[in-house]
């Protein structure tokens, strides 16, 4: 067990959550996931000839990259390409206009399995696919966490899943979760507390990634937010004393705040940007500007701690400088809660599909792009699925926690970047817009289906997987979201 792990385990006690079984031993069933002979080949060549519709929507969505809770065209592509194939949706969900709820199969005896499709973009991204740095003209944001790959995989796999289903009379139920705002908005949040996962029996995801791996690891639970200082504007030349910069608020509280880090646990990440400067001349005391921060660690109580003494700090700022401030939550997220049984489902899965073949273009293309890399990975890494790992430590955010906790999930990462690629950078727009990008999606939208596939056709697995997960998570567990805000901060990009 990590040290993270156990910091989880202690930290939900003190929420009355006893978590235990972690490192369990896997029953003969599961391990059996693990060298079972080649299955699933009539599904595989289902997505094969639907891998153009994933490239077309994938390319759709990066042509026109969606904020946070603004992802009206990508939304609509899903739910059109969907409904076309049978799926009966429901649009507008939990108070989102762009969440939406596709359902397929039929009720029985089978489970209820849930696919989550992300899909919106990254402000401040705007790049072309090509291997050097070069914006779009007129365009700020940017796929540069590749959600226009993810909602497309995605989909792609609830196509031929539904077609699996018709064909072989299985019993089940395909449900994809159109999720919108993941980028700090928490859409999945929302979901959760709607209660739209309540009687969904598993839920698969898929990021994507510079390498192929379905390790299950922890992440980072976080809260974001935005500080709005106010003040009073003034001539800064002739009447200072009259004056109370909101932006002196903002710069003091980042001043404590940096001095903060030096004073909380090990792996707390705090981030902020000024959001508003305050003003646009400096002979005019500003009276009000903005600050927006982020912090995280793997455990909820500590993220919840952390985040009180910056807002004790951001009284300290406004009392300090005369001014005022409110704070609105933008975000908030559980770390994510492994599960071991369905993640060597996952891995079989994802060896059986292999990683990602690079053609001549596409090597010609990673080898222009590695030279603006710091890191420099062999490009073949591509082609090669990770060992598998549960437990391990992770340091990025999603509102997919919440889900995990709420049902036994389980998610994989795709090659669709240039090994080496870090997120949140240009040269992960650049991939996820080209052939690179769309052989990682085809390859996450063949495993999330296979692995979907598995568990239509053993329930025992997801009996297993529900029976980790209730030990992970604690007889005693209640949920109390990190987001404590009634409605979505629909607004919260523009």
């Amino acid at each position: 067990m990590s040290k993270t792990a156990v910091a989880i385990i202690a930290a939900l006690a003190l929420q009355g959550a006893v978590v235990a079984g972690q490192g369990d031993v896997a029953d003969p069933d599961v391990t059996r996931a693990e060298s079972t002979a080649p299955v699933g080949q009539p599904l595989l060549q289902r997505l094969d000839a639907y891998a153009p519709q994933i490239i077309r929507m994938a390319d759709q969505m990066w042509r026109e990259p969606e904020l946070g809770y603004l992802e009206n065209a990508s939304s609509a592509l899903m739910q059109d390409e969907l409904r076309a194939h049978g799926f009966r949706i429901e649009a507008g969900v939990a108070g989102m206009p762009t969440a939406f709820v596709a359902t397929a199969g039929k009720r029985g005896k089978g489970p209820v399995i849930g696919l989550l499709a992300e899909m919106d973009a990254l402000p401040g991204m705007s790049q072309a696919a090509v291997p050097q740095r070069q914006s779009i003209a007129g365009q700020d944001p940017g796929h540069a966490c590749g959600h226009n790959l993810f909602g497309a995989g995605t989909v792609g796999a609830a196509v031929a899943l539904k077609e699996w289903l018709d064909s072989s009379g299985t019993e089940g139920e395909i449900r994809v979760f159109g999720t919108p705002a993941e980028e700090g908005g928490s859409g999945k949040v929302y979901m959760v507390r709607a209660g739209l996962f309540n009687d969904v029996d598993v839920a698969l995801h898929w990021h994507p990634n510079s390498q192929n791996s379905a390790s299950q690891s922890i992440s980072l639970a976080n809260i974001s937010g935005k500080f709005r200082f106010s003040g009073q504007a003034s001539h800064a030349a002739m009447a200072p004393e009259r004056g109370r910069s909101a932006l002196d608020g903002v710069e003091a509280l980042n001043y404590m705040a940096n001095m903060l880090r030096e004073h909380v646990p090990q792996e707390t990440r705090i981030h902020y940007i000024i959001s508003n400067g305050g003003g646009s001349a400096p002979n005019v005391v500003p009276a009000s500007a903005e600050a927006y921060y982020y912090v995280r660690h793997p455990d909820p109580v500590v993220v919840r701690s952390v985040f009180n003494r910056l807002t004790d700090a951001a009284e300290g700022a406004a009392l300090g400088t005369g001014t005022s401030f409110e704070f609105e939550q933008t975000g908030g997220v559980f770390s994510l809660l492994p599960n071991d049984t369905l993640g060597k489902v996952m891995h079989a899965s994802l060896q059986q599909v292999g990683g990602v073949e690079y053609d001549p273009a596409d090597v010609a293309f990673a080898k222009e792009l590695q030279k603006q890399l710091e890191q420099q990975v062999d490009i073949s890494e591509a082609s090669q699925v990770a060992p598998y790992s549960v437990d391990g430590d992770g340091f990025g955010s999603t509102d997919v926690g919440d889900v995990s906790w709420a049902v036994p999930t389980v998610g994989m990462g795709a090659a669709t970047w240039v090994p080496g690629t870090p997120a949140h950078s240009w040269q992960a727009v650049a991939a996820s817009g080209m052939g690179i990008g769309h052989k990682g999606a085809v390859v996450a939208a063949k495993a999330l289906s296979l692995t979907a596939m598995r568990l239509f056709s053993e329930p025992a697995l997801v009996q297993q997987a529900r029976a980790e997960f209730e030990r992970r998570r604690g007889k005693d567990f209640r949920y109390e979201p990190l987001l404590q805000r009634e409605k979505p901060p629909l607004d919260y990009r523009k």
